[in-house]
């Protein structure tokens, strides 16, 4: 990993900044990991003196710069389930897909419910990790719902946020100790909403698909009752409550109305909740069985619930794009729909599939930029180093080819999670290139840098 101070001149891109309402052809320029100068023509010589290691140069004419992505919901899987995941592996992937920061879930094993717990991810981070990790820690020990962490030992250990994702936290009182803490400690409950009684074992979205096929089905009232319930406690706290992947009408109704009252929420959706509908898991593969690689929690929905995530992202409600990256190993997923895993592998492809709506005129280019920069970012209280190109700030950056052709081929993931319904689609979009904290973690290999030895497909 190469350490040493460098000056990197990107030119003639087209810069997007929602969070600073940049919106230009020009130059950046990047000295010591920090950006130094933006503007429609920037040159060599405005580097500081102090900065006299490489020179090195990237013509980005055509393409977009934007901050770089930040991801506040995915699995990097260690410690515990290495086969699946790993730290190293899933960065990588990160990078790959344009993140230059990624929040990782605390179902881990063991689970990030202590201050030691937390201290080894960021640790193994800052030896492995491609981009940024930030932990989120358990909202509960062992995530199993019965009693409380200590959440201001994991706060001063350097959580973000608190979370049992994959699980609700079923209790209404603990879920009301858990806000109170928060609100003092400054920082936000994430919430897997899903009533499990409600739930029960389903596999797909209940409906008629469900019924048709008589797979038991989760309906979206398995969600909205939790979301329901934690908008009233937040209500009731005053504590910052963030949604996780937001996936029916009704919950962004009923986020809608909470915003609308003053409640402190925020809501994310992933890519395959915006994209995907529930006839997607039931689309017959070779061998005529289900596509297990569509099955996830919670469940694709239907047309309708897509139009309302849609147009809650372009409105407001829903503040941020998150992957919820959920890789799994081959066995995993090849054990019939019933007993498969839930969960997408999906760093890889969250750019390529988003630029759908873009291209179908549902969202803006610098709509779909705030969702996955400055917004994630504010949520999590980062927004002066993450999801800006601040002057003087650490060097995060995206650069993207929105009219990019590619096929995504599983294979080639950098990521051990192949899990994903997308393989063989052809997108329009591409991510070209991520730099984290001013190293270029990510090149397509059409890019050349000058005088560089960058190399390409992988991290430095």
């Amino acid at each position: 990993m190469n350490k040493e101070a460098i000056s990197l001149l990107i030119s003639g891109a087209h810069i997007i900044d929602p969070g600073q309402d940049i919106d230009q052809i020009g130059d950046l320029l990047i000295a010591e990991g920090k950006i130094l100068r933006i503007g429609s023509t920037v040159t060599l010589s405005q580097r500081p003196e102090r900065g006299e290691g490489k020179v090195e140069n990237l013509d980005a004419s055509g393409l977009v710069l934007c901050p770089g992505f930040v991801d506040l919901h995915c699995h990097l899987r260690q410690p515990g389930f290495e086969d699946k995941e790993t730290i190293a592996t899933g960065t990588k992937a990160a990078a790959i897909g344009g993140f230059a920061a990624v929040c990782c879930m605390a179902n881990t094993e063991p689970p990030l419910d202590t201050p030691a717990a937390v201290d080894w991810v960021k640790q193994k981070a800052s030896r492995d990790g491609a981009v940024a990790v930030f932990p989120i820690g358990c909202i509960t020990k062992g995530r199993k719902g019965e009693e409380l962490t200590d959440m201001a030992g994991l706060a001063e250990a350097g959580v973000i946020a608190f979370s049992d994702d994959g699980d609700p936290v079923a209790s209404s009182l603990l879920m009301r100790r858990a806000m109170e803490h928060s609100r003092e400690l400054g920082l936000p409950i994430i919430d897997h909403c899903e009533d499990k009684e409600l739930s029960d074992n389903g596999i797909i979205n209940e409906g008629e698909i469900s019924a048709k096929l008589r797979l038991e089905g989760i309906p979206a009232a398995a969600e909205e009752v939790i979301v329901a319930r934690d908008l009233i406690l937040a209500k009731l706290t005053g504590a910052k409550l963030h949604i996780a992947h937001v996936s029916t009408k009704g919950s962004v109704e009923l986020i809608r109305r909470a915003k609308e009252e003053g409640i402190s929420v925020t809501a994310e959706v992933t890519p395959h909740h915006l994209t995907l509908t529930e006839e997607r898991i039931v689309r017959e593969t070779p061998d005529k069985s289900f596509d297990v690689n569509a099955k996830v929690n919670p469940p694709l929905r239907t047309r309708d619930d897509i139009e309302a995530l849609i147009k809650g992202l372009k409105d407001g409600v829903i503040d941020a794009i998150a992957t919820d990256h959920a890789p799994h190993t081959l066995a995993d997923k090849n054990c019939g729909l019933e007993r498969a895993a839930f969960g997408i592998s999906g760093f890889e492809t969250a750019f390529g599939c988003l630029m759908s709506l873009v291209h179908k005129g549902e969202i803006s280019l610098t709509q779909l930029i705030s969702k996955l920069t400055c917004e994630p970012a504010k949520v999590i209280g980062r927004n002066d180093e993450l999801g800006t190109l601040k002057i003087g700030g650490p060097a995060n950056i995206t650069i993207l080819d929105p009219d990019r052709e590619w096929i995504v081929d599983s294979r080639n993931f950098a990521s051990k999670g192949k899990n994903t319904p997308y393989d063989g689609y052809k997108f329009k979009g591409k991510v070209m290139a991520t730099i984290a904290n001013g190293r270029v973690v990510y090149i397509d290999d059409s890019l050349v840098i000058a005088r560089s030895e960058v190399t390409k497909q992988s991290h430095v």
